[in-house]
Formats: structure tokens, sequence, C-alpha cells
């Protein structure tokens, strides 16, 4: 898997900016880029086409910066409607995001709720 670099959230200077510019820029990610099959609760696939991102606390170290997002996004799980349409149905999952500060490359780790 390529590395991930979120270029513009190296630096917090403000918080409440960084976590504006967080959001932005895991919204803006191509899909399949985060591990949200985390959040899928009922053995579906992730359609990760339209996410919000919620930061929910962010430290700051030396070398990194450590951010818990959540993450909501849509679980399409198959075969369980009339004519086995598939059914859309909200998901949610938490990630903790390590960012290196020299050089922007991210790290998502999947939390437990």
């Amino acid at each position: 898997m390529e590395s991930i670099r979120l270029r513009d959230c190296r630096e917090l200077k403000d918080a409440e900016s960084f976590k504006q510019r967080l959001a932005a820029a895991l919204k803006a990610l191509p899909g399949g880029s985060l591990p949200l099959h985390t959040g899928c609760e009922q053995g579906g696939l992730v359609d990760d086409s339209n996410i919000s991102a919620s930061v929910l606390s962010v430290e700051q170290g030396k070398d990194r910066l450590l951010a818990r997002v959540g993450i909501f996004f849509t679980e399409i799980v198959g075969g369980c409607n009339c004519n086995d349409d598939p059914l859309e149905v909200n998901a949610y999952c938490v990630l903790e995001v390590t960012i290196n500060r020299s050089d922007g490359v991210a790290k998502f780790t999947p939390l437990e709720r």
C-alpha cells in the first residue's frame, strides 16, 4: 500500500484550524485509503464516497502528531432486502492517525469503540 501523506497537517499551531485541516484532508483521500471496514457491523462493504470526519482529540509530540478521529460512512449490506437489493446503513469507526512531522506520512490504526 502506498504511503499517505498529509503535508498540510504536520503542524499544530491552532487546534481548531488543525482539526478542520485534518478533517478536510481525510475527506479528500481517494476511496479505500482508510481502514473503515472495522466499522462494518453487518458484514457489508464500505462506501467511503461521502465520509464525514470529526477530530476527537489531538496530541502533539516532537516528531509526530497523534489524533483520534471519528469517521462516519455508509456500509452496504447486500442480499437483505426485497429483490436482494443492497441496504445502506450508517456506520462509524474511530481511527488513530499518527502523522510524522518531518514528511507528513500518516499511519491509520483502527480503535475499538
